[in-house]
This record gives structure tokens, C-alpha cells and sequence, in this order.
């Protein structure tokens, strides 16, 4: 705790700073808050979000309310062609114009390593806050407070910012330099420092830690042990936590209730939390969400469009370049597609060491979007695949490959091969069955196994991944191989993986 007691000490001399309300203040502070809308500029497939909407909404609260605090909970980065073309320049000088004031730091931020990083955040116009990390390198430091307290009716609002663990969420080596601060335990201190030494009435966390089926410390972690937290705005997990869902609150230390939110993905949800600032500490804040749909686009935003324009050309000329089909809809989050890129990932695997793999291992969570039924099209493979991850086969032993496999039932399953099937027991999230081949995996043999990088390097938990030895990898990026190989397959025929999961719960 020392390091955390030097960097709150540091902040209180000089980095803390306070924003005085108008004169005639209202009395209620609205908090809008984003999370996770990973580079959806435009609408999603599905017919909602996007900046427009997203600006529309924003402007109607500030029209009505004259105290508004506008956050983001992390990962406005990654997920559109917007920032594999661009790195993230289009969001940060969007976020601009939409006139946020605080944002923090998700895993995504990292795919280009912490300079690219470090460039947005210097781009951006908003307050960047992290309570629990620390950075090697003073210039990126700088750009960073652990807190900041804003003044709104003569009522202090102090906002922190938590941070997930980098181990096992972001590529070894692209958080070089950043050096993780337990979350739980920072949070309780700010918070705690915050109310005792900084007179803050009320304190808001703002974090990327995610509520469910994350590594703890989650949100419900941070809530359940503090004694000074009121509200926590998440991110991460992508959750889509609705007022009433018996979810949303969750008692303290103290036995107090703490307001905690989350608001999906893709920007297609945004948080209201109103706060009654008269009755701060008696009266529990208020909030709703908005689904962004075509309601909001009553108006359009010309400086937004004269922002994004410049970038449009290189995004629509791959969206329109085609090259092959599909039999039916292919959604990222059924199995039909995860099977499709664990087979094509077999597949690459089998050329780079002249002969078939046994089995190749592909995560969810590299889906980004999903395929339509009809043309497919280059920009719409790479938005899939977004991450610049290569393929790779390694040796890894039987035993590995089964405890690769416990990695995989504790999130409920991810992407397998056709040689392989798997059972898991939804309640322990313990493998019951792993077949390769249709016989039982042996724990002292050695199998050949084809995946990508980031899951080789123990990225999204696969640590035993790291045992591996790894013969071969692709010069090329995933998505440039994922494109080859449609066009290699099927230019003749269209798409059409099987929708059986192969990790499946037991019956």
C-alpha cells in the first residue's frame, strides 16, 4: 500500500482540482455514462447507437439540466474499421465534441501498446483518471490524476478511476510499464480519503473491472467491502444491468446500499443516474437507461459528420469490397461462427506445419461483430476479426491441453475445431468429457495445437497455453489470413458452418 498512500499523498498536493457550479446551480446533478462502445461510430447491426444519437441525448439532458457530469467507463476504443485504420484518433476527437469530462482507461486501449495509448489519451480533452495504476514512465503519468473532485451547489463530488488487472487480459508486453494497484484496496483508500480529508460528499467510481464472470475484484467486489463508495459507473463485461434488476444494488460494508451500472456494448445503451444535491447521503440517487434508437435522430450534428468524414473513405471502400457469401446470418455470439474461425484457425495451422493439426483453440471474444446471410465483404471480416493477433501452432501436452480446457468451462465454453468436443458441468464449471477425435485427450502426449498469440501468451486467462512450445507462426495478421482462406474456399460456395456448439454443457 505504500506505493497507493504516495500517489493519493501526491494527488492531494497538487493534482486534485475543483470546478465551481454556476451561480444558480440546479439542484439535482445528472451523470450520464458510456461504456465499452468499442468504436461504433455508426449504428450497430442491430439499428441502435451511434454518435449522432448519442449527441442528440446528451445535448437534450444539458438543455434541461445545467449540472451534468458526462463519463466513460472504458474501451471506447477497438471493434470497427474506425480504429484498425485509424488507432484511435476518430474516437478521441469524437468524444471531444461530444464535451466528455472523464474518462478512464479500459484493456482495449492497450491493443496498440501504451504510446499509441498515451497519444489518445493526450488527444483527448477529458479528464483521465486512474486510482490503481501506476506508470513507469512519468510523461504517460502525467496524463493521469487518481482523482478528482468536482464542485456542483456547494457539494463535492469526488470521482475515482479502477483498473483491471493487466495479467491475463492485455497482450504480454502492450501495458509495458504499468504497474497494477489491487483494485479493492485502492478504492477503499481514495474513497476513504476522499470523504475524510477532501470534505467529498458523495464519491463516484468509475471502472473497467466488470460485474460478472470476470477474475475478481469485480464491481460487486469493490462495492461489497467499502465504506465510502456511492455509486459505481462499470464497464468490461459488457452488462447490461436494468434499473429494478435486483442487480443494480448492492449492499456495502456498512450494510448501505451502492448503486452500480453497467450499459451493455457498442454504445447502444446510456446511463442517467440523477442525484438530488440537497440530499446527498439521505436520498438514493435515481437513474434510467436510454436505448439509442431511431427516436434520436431527429436532428444531425454537422460538426460530428465534418469530424468522421475525413476518415469515411479508407472505412467504406473495404465495407464494399466482397469476397464471398454467406448461407445464412452468422451472429458473433452463436456457435456457427465461433466454429467457422476455430476451423479456418485448424486449417492455417495445418499449413504452416505441412501436415493437420490436432486441434485448434479460438476465443469468443475475438468476435467483434457478426457475418450477414448474402455478400460478405473484406471490411466486414476485419471487423470481426479486428485484433492484430497471427496464427501459430505450438506443442503443448495433454495435460495443458486439459487445463486449457478447465480455463474454458470456467467462462462456459469457447471456440474448438471439428476434431474436438467437450462437455462441462454448469454448476462447478469443471470439464466432465474432452475428446479429440472422438478418444479421450492423454496428459502425456504431445498434441500439436493451433491458435492465435494473444491466447498463446496466456491472454484472456489461458495460461497453460504458456507451457507450449510454439514450430510455427503466420507472418500475416489473422484477419488478413481469415480473408485468404474465404477466398481460397469459397468462392465457389458460400459460408455455412455447422451451429452445434462443441463445448457443451453435460446433460
Amino acid at each position: 500500500m505504500k506505493s497507493l498512500h504516495y500517489y493519493i499523498g501526491a494527488a492531494a498536493i497538487g493534482v486534485a482540482c475543483l470546478i465551481a457550479a454556476p451561480e444558480s446551480a440546479a439542484r439535482n446533478l445528472v451523470i450520464l455514462q458510456t461504456n465499452d462502445t468499442h468504436s461504433q461510430i455508426d449504428p450497430t447491426d442491430k439499428g441502435f447507437g451511434g454518435v449522432q444519437r448519442r449527441k442528440v441525448f446528451i445535448d437534450s439532458v444539458r438543455a434541461a439540466n445545467p449540472d451534468v457530469l458526462l463519463v466513460d467507463a472504458g474501451d471506447a476504443v477497438q471493434g470497427t474499421l474506425f480504429f484498425t485504420l485509424y488507432g484511435g484518433k476518430v474516437e478521441m476527437d469524437v468524444m471531444n465534441e461530444l464535451g466528455y469530462d472523464v474518462q478512464i482507461l479500459g484493456n482495449h486501449d492497450f491493443d496498440n501498446g501504451v504510446e499509441t495509448m498515451a497519444g489518445n489519451v493526450a488527444r483527448s480533452k477529458a479528464d483521465w483518471i486512474s486510482t490503481n495504476y501506476l506508470f513507469e514512465d512519468p510523461d504517460v503519468g502525467t496524463l493521469f490524476s487518481p482523482y478528482r473532485i468536482f464542485e456542483y451547489d456547494g457539494k463535492k463530488i469526488g470521482v475515482i478511476g479502477l483498473n483491471l488487472d493487466p495479467e491475463g487480459m492485455i497482450a504480454a508486453g502492450n501495458a509495458a510499464g504499468v504497474k497494477y494497484l489491487d483494485a479493492v484496496e485502492a478504492a477503499d483508500a481514495a474513497a476513504w480519503w476522499l470523504k475524510n480529508r477532501e470534505g467529498a460528499d458523495m464519491v463516484v467510481a468509475v471502472s473497467h473491472l466488470g460485474y460478472e464472470d470476470v477474475p475478481s475484484p469485480s464491481d460487486r467486489d469493490v462495492a461489497s467491502a467499502s465504506r465510502n463508495i456511492d455509486i459505481i459507473l462499470g464497464g468490461h463485461s459488457h452488462t447490461l444491468l436494468a434499473p429494478g434488476s435486483g442487480r443494480d444494488w448492492v449492499r456495502n460494508a456498512l450494510g448501505d446500499s451502492v448503486l452500480v451500472t453497467q450499459n451493455g456494448k457498442s454504445g447502444e445503451w446510456i446511463t442517467e443516474v440523477t442525484v438530488s444535491l440537497d440530499s446527498i447521503g439521505l436520498k438514493k440517487p435515481v437513474y434510467r437507461q436510454v436505448r439509442l434508437g431511431e427516436v434520436y435522430d431527429r436532428t444531425r450534428d454537422a460538426s460530428l459528420d465534418s469530424i468522421v468524414a475525413p476518415y469515411r473513405k479508407g472505412v467504406d471502400d473495404l465495407m464494399n469490397k466482397k469476397i464471398g457469401r454467406s448461407a445464412k446470418t452468422l451472429p458473433n455470439d452463436r456457435p456457427a461462427l465461433l466454429n467457422f474461425v476455430s476451423d479456418f484457425c485448424a486449417s492455417r495451422g495445418a499449413e504452416l506445419i505441412g501436415r493437420p493439426v490436432d486441434v485448434a483453440l479460438m476465443n469468443s471474444g475475438s468476435l467483434r461483430r457478426g457475418l450477414p446471410k448474402g455478400d460478405i465483404t473484406r471490411g466486414q471480416i476485419i471487423s470481426m476479426q479486428p485484433f492484430t493477433n497471427h496464427v501459430l501452432v505450438m506443442e503443448l501436452s495433454g495435460k495443458d491441453l486439459q487445463d486449457a480446457m478447465e480455463v474454458y468451462a470456467s467462462r462456459g465454453g469457447d471456440g474448438l475445431s471439428d476434431s474436438a468436443r467437450a462437455t462441462y458441468d454448469p454448476a462447478s464449471r469443471k470439464v466432465v468429457s474432452f475428446t479429440l477425435d472422438g478418444k479421450p485427450v492423454d496428459p502425456e502426449r504431445i498434441y500439436t495445437v493451433a491458435t492465435i498469440d494473444y491466447l498463446a501468451g496466456g491472454g484472456d486467462y489461458m495460461v497453460p497455453l504458456k507451457n507450449g512450445r510454439i514450430i510455427a507462426k503466420s507472418d500475416s495478421i489473422v484477419y488478413d489470413d481469415l480473408i485468404a482462406y474465404i477466398l481460397r474456399n469459397f468462392s465457389r460456395k458460400a459460408i455455412n458452418p455447422s451451429d452445434t456448439s462443441r463445448f457443451t454443457p453435460a446433460r
